[in-house]
């Protein structure tokens, strides 16, 4: 079963009766009553939750509810499944280990926790302004959204955690009110390179042996006549010229309904060092061929 790391973050201005609320309400958010992992982190100045869902497929409705709540509470969310896993794992060492960081049983407990810490932020000087930054400086945003408003390409690219696509989506700024799940990162953060890769994926119902035909750290774009869905999890074999594998589990994040180039846009969700490890090795490789 795969699972997918999501993670909210609030400070002293943060309203701590609504991230109360919100946190003893999840399980009738989320179709996990009860993930395999909860995590409370207090600093200083902000407070951290982390939640480990174990589902078949993403229930993308119920996380843009959940991250709506969060902006509303005065939060900043991060999805965390969707960063590389070198820089999920600085976030990790930054708001959520040490001493105290707790793992809890149930949404309630969090909830005390919580609510008691950002009670108490609340009453130290000065009050931050606004919400805690996460672990880029623009909100993750879902892959296949629709733009909201059109800009120039960022004049500095930095690394991405978007899936490969045939055609990725045009960069965006969002409008004032914009919500943060509906923007691109306007900072590339990767590189996404042209490819042929053999590679075999597996849904509930099919065994499909395909190519990848481009590949970056985010996931690849698949040209193929079975489409799964969007938001269901394959499982990936991908065969690379040095002989190595990448297995693991990716989510479909985007489908191209074309006779001729369509395909699937897939995200890798591996939390596994092996993986991200050979996958960095690869795109180094092409990278230093490339330049």
């Amino acid at each position: 079963m795969p699972v997918f790391g999501l993670a909210a973050l609030w400070n002293g201005s943060a309203r701590a009766e609504r991230v109360r609320d919100l946190v003893e309400g999840l399980g009738a958010l989320l179709p996990s009553p009860k993930p395999p992992g909860i995590v409370v982190a207090l600093r200083e100045t902000e407070a951290t939750l982390e939640l480990k869902l174990e589902v078949p497929s993403y229930p993308r409705s119920a996380v843009e509810a959940l991250i709506e709540e969060v902006q509303q509470s005065g939060g900043t969310f991060v999805e965390m499944w969707r960063l590389p896993k070198a820089e999920r794992d600085a976030f990790r060492a930054r708001a959520l280990t040490g001493p105290d960081a707790h793992e809890l049983d149930d949404y309630e407990a969090a909830a005390i926790v919580l609510h008691g810490h950002l009670q108490q932020l609340a009453v130290r000087e000065p009050i931050p302004d606004g919400p805690p930054p996460g672990p880029t400086s623009v909100p993750i945003a879902y892959f296949d959204t629709p733009a909201k408003a059109q800009a120039p390409a960022a004049p500095a690219p930095a690394p991405s955690t978007e899936p490969a696509t045939e055609e990725p989506p045009a960069e965006s700024i969002p409008e004032p009110g914009t919500p943060a799940y509906e923007t691109f990162d306007t900072q590339r953060r990767g590189r996404r390179f042209a490819v042929k890769l053999e590679m075999e994926f597996r849904t509930e119902l099919d065994f499909v042996r395909e190519h990848a035909t481009n590949i970056s750290n985010g996931g690849l774009f698949v040209r193929t006549a079975h489409r799964p869905p969007v938001d269901s999890v394959v499982t990936v074999q991908v065969r690379l010229p040095n002989g190595e594998r990448l297995q693991g589990d990716a989510l479909v994040v985007h489908v191209v309904d074309d006779p001729y180039k369509g395909g699937v846009g897939l995200a890798f969700i591996n939390d596994d060092t092996t993986f991200a490890e050979t996958l960095d090795r690869y795109l180094a490789s092409l990278a230093g061929t490339a330049s």
